[in-house]
């Protein structure tokens, strides 16, 4: 049986000291002592962000499992490498596969950071300024798992949101990559390129076109990027202007953390998805390697014979045209 909060319990705090009264008397009217609505609903966030931002670092180190096998199996397939959206240098399949899995690593560094900050045990700080009795703040933290106690009272309040803004900016840059990383396979899968085909499972079709495979995947890969951000400036601009200590806007901010946790790790699983169900088309890759691709490396040959750079890029760039 499912534990119900009713309308005339107010909230779930009062509901659940009403059920202890209920069950055992008057001990259960101790319940809220030394407790605020305030400390108490923190210490909740707090844990279920802990668990969240463990979540989805396991996420990404599933993405990077993904990339790390794409990259075992087409790695060697040279490909294009682009500056200014034109040829650049040679690249490679690996070499692509290789910068999002660096970046991923940084990406779970940053979270580990914002963890830093939640791991903070806020209870005892009451309705933001202390309560007036003796509490062991430390026992009550290390029961909960948390590595320290968040000690100023205000500071505890002031922190919400603040503690919010900072993990959707750390979700925020997963999902720059995600984006980044849709971008570049809608470019390479369009036929003018043909580098990579995604499956057409995870394809749609069009309802007037017979012919159209439509990558929609990557699209809204692509928009989840700037969900995110919006979620992180929302959160940002609901604490703004706020005087210090409690207040109710404070309560809007769990929505979009909520939210942001819940795409980004959607994204995460459908990414790797993706990954794992491409294919590389080394005929049209080794097609599209033309030779100026390779205009950098032939003036730095004959900078090994001797030939000043200058002299060598003016005679390599006379001979291309």
């Amino acid at each position: 049986k499912k534990f119900q909060v009713k309308q005339e319990d107010e909230d779930s705090h009062t509901a659940i000291e009403n059920y202890l009264v209920k069950k055992l008397g008057s001990v259960g009217k101790k319940i809220h002592t030394a407790r605020s609505r305030n400390d108490q609903v923190i210490a909740a966030l707090r844990l279920y962000y802990k668990d969240e931002i463990a979540s989805v670092t396991g996420l990404i180190g599933n993405l990077i499992d993904s990339l790390d096998s794409f990259s075992e199996e087409y790695g060697s397939i040279q490909l294009p490498g682009y500056t200014h959206m034109k040829k650049a240098m040679p690249s490679s399949v690996g070499l692509w596969a290789g910068a999002f899995v660096a970046s991923m690593e940084d990406n779970k560094i940053l979270l580990l950071d914002s963890l830093k900050l939640i791991d903070q045990c806020p209870l005892g700080s009451g309705a933001g300024y202390g309560v007036p009795l003796k509490v062991d703040k430390k026992l009550t933290a290390k029961l909960l798992g948390f590595k320290k106690v968040q000690e100023n009272p205000i500071y505890v309040q002031n922190s919400r949101g603040k503690f919010e803004s900072s993990i959707l900016h750390c979700l925020s840059q997963v999902m720059l990559d995600l984006n980044k990383m849709a971008s570049d396979l809608l470019l390479f899968s369009m036929q003018a390129f043909g580098f990579f085909e995604l499956s057409k499972e995870l394809c749609t079709g069009s309802s007037i076109m017979p012919h159209k495979k439509n990558q929609d995947v990557l699209e809204i890969m692509r928009a989840n990027y700037h969900l995110i951000i919006s979620f992180e400036f929302q959160v940002k601009n609901l604490i703004a202007n706020l005087i210090s200590g409690y207040n109710r806007d404070v309560q809007l901010t769990k929505e979009p953390v909520v939210k942001g946790f819940e795409v980004v790790k959607n994204s995460l699983q459908v990414m790797a998805l993706v990954i794992d169900n491409i294919r590389v088309n080394e005929k049209n890759c080794q097609k599209a390697m033309t030779k100026e691709l390779f205009a950098t490396q032939k003036a730095y040959e004959l900078v090994k014979e001797g030939v000043p750079f200058r002299d060598a890029y003016k005679k390599i760039a006379r001979a291309l045209g």
